[in-house]
């Protein structure tokens, strides 16, 4: 049943489910009268009609909940008429909010993940891979083993955890022998704790819940009898999810776009979901061989965009074109295929100037990252040179319609969304 768009339509249900223009109620002041009424005996009915699908027990409620008629008749509005809407529409058997809670009732879980993102354009042929098993807990933080393909013949490996008590993240990367150790303080261990939550399969629950869906039904998946759930976004791209019929726990979500405009197809999957599973504290004790270079990423300030540019215009300066990533684990990389550049010097001041320029650099992976997680940000380094002044080097969002741009010879300029769109059209492929 679908409700009416008029604003009155609940007290005329009321009115009419209790059979008396004499009892008529004023339905939002009872509300107001009676909140803890409404929330027990909405609950009770939603999950009567909607999880086990038998027929409201009216007797049994009023047994139980010794309140007026007028509560009653409420419960069999709420349940009947509005059912369907505080679920987005889904003729599931299964309700959401009700996953949701179960969700939040684990206390440890692993799922696997998997980014796969393509450009299909001839002049920019473009193939990246990001696949990870994860494991969190709500004590001792979380973990992942991941590997990530940038093109088939590049493949990065890494270990990475996130330990909210000793308020450090570890990344630890085998081919580099390296492990970039970050220190947090307390607004960067809740800041890292948001950014986990909008990754787990828990903010996709969240995610269905604030759109509108449709349910896809009953199936099986790996022996599990699911039910599954979709968004559609009128923008394009597909979201879906299976829940467990009998844990009322997500088993898998997909979510795939392409962007025509850009030829890129994005796939992102999160399945083999366990639940309530068993941890302890050695599982979160990172094991860093002898032989591993450990960088220290200490609570110093976050840098500027002046900070940025300084790493860029020194390496730039000596080679005559930038980074091509930003990786942690590539810049000593880039700074190794500079040392003929400054062959003149000492080796004191050789080696004095090297390493400056990598902490520069270090500081410009630190702004951009910083960016690229939260606002939007792209870095061009493979194509842009110092000799294209007017090329996007990196750019991120600093507001709804607006984009902070680094031009390839670093002077700076904030542009429309719409401006952006013309540049990086303009970058070369």
């Amino acid at each position: 049943m679908k409700r009416p768009n008029d604003k009155n339509w609940l007290d005329e249900a009321l009115t009419k489910a209790i059979g008396s223009e004499e009892t008529k109620p004023n339905f939002e002041k009872w509300k107001q009268e009676h909140p803890e009424a409404v929330e027990m005996l909405t609950s009770r009915a939603v999950r009567a009609s909607f999880i086990s699908k038998r027929p409201l027990n009216i007797r049994k409620i009023i047994m139980k909940n010794p309140i007026t008629k007028l509560a009653v008749a409420a419960v069999v509005i709420i349940a009947c008429v509005i059912g369907l809407t505080l679920w987005r529409g889904t003729q599931s058997g299964i309700a959401l909010a009700d996953v949701l809670a179960r969700i939040e009732q684990v206390k440890a879980y692993r799922y696997k993940s998997s980014w796969k993102i393509t450009i299909d354009d001839p002049n920019n042929l473009y193939n990246f891979e990001h696949r990870t098993t994860n494991l969190v807990s709500q004590e001792y933080g979380s973990k992942q083993n991941g590997e990530q393909h940038l093109d088939p013949n590049i493949v990065y490996t890494f270990d990475y955890y996130f330990l909210p008590q000793k308020k450090i993240t570890l990344e630890i990367s085998p081919k580099a022998k390296k492990c970039l150790l970050t220190e947090l303080d307390d607004t960067q261990v809740e800041r890292m704790r948001k950014q986990n939550e909008n990754m787990d399969p828990r903010s996709q629950v969240k995610k269905f819940l604030e759109g509108k869906y449709e349910s896809l039904g009953r199936s099986t998946i790996n022996g599990i009898e699911v039910e599954g759930f979709q968004i559609t976004h009128p923008t394009g791209g597909d979201e879906k999810m299976w829940v467990d019929v009998k844990t009322l726990l997500p088993v898998r979500y997909e979510f795939e776009v392409f962007d025509q405009v850009k030829k890129r197809h994005t796939r992102v999957v999160i399945d083999n979901c366990q639940w309530d599973v068993s941890v302890d504290a050695a599982e979160f004790e990172p094991v860093i061989p002898d032989d591993y270079i450990v960088v220290t990423d200490s609570k110093k300030p976050a840098p500027t965009e002046e900070d940025a540019m300084q790493g860029l215009k020194l390496y730039g300066g000596l080679s005559g074109r930038y980074p091509d990533t930003l990786y942690w684990t590539d810049i000593e990389g880039h700074v190794e295929r500079i040392k003929e550049n400054v062959k003149g010097l000492t080796e004191e001041k050789r080696t004095k100037r090297l390493k400056d320029i990598a902490e520069r650099l270090h500081e410009t992976r630190r702004f951009y990252y910083a960016r690229a997680k939260e606002k939007g940000a792209e870095y061009y380094g493979k194509t842009v040179t110092p000799k294209d002044a007017d090329k996007v080097l990196m750019r991120w969002k600093v507001s709804d319609n607006e984009y902070r741009v680094i031009y390839g010879d670093l002077h700076t300029e904030t542009v429309t969304s719409e401006k952006l769109v013309e540049l990086e059209a303009a970058l070369p492929k």
